[in-house]
């Protein structure tokens, strides 16, 4: 296995880890589903599985993962906004 291969490989089980953990987290009350840390920890492990399903081939899953991606980028600029403008900032 090269490199690279192996990268990618790292790269996948590390998206998996972290999507996995953002949901363990979640469930457990630990963090709050429209919540900087949880939504960025689905935007980076799911940019981690469009890296390995990307580069293996599976299209359908690394399809998905740019829709999860957006979710995630859609929920922070939602949060990000509702905040900053509840605190009389305009945006």
């Amino acid at each position: 296995m090269d490199a690279l291969r192996i990268a990618i490989e790292v790269i996948g089980w590390s998206a998996a880890v972290l999507i996995l953990a953002a949901y363990v987290l979640l469930s457990l009350g630990k963090l709050e589903a429209r919540g900087y840390v949880y939504q960025w920890m689905n935007v980076f492990g799911a940019a981690g599985f469009i890296v390995n399903s990307g580069y293996n081939g599976a299209i359908p899953s690394a399809v998905l993962n740019v829709v999860w991606a957006g979710i995630g980028l859609f929920t922070l600029a939602v949060v990000w906004r509702a905040r900053n403008t509840g605190r009389g900032k305009s945006v």
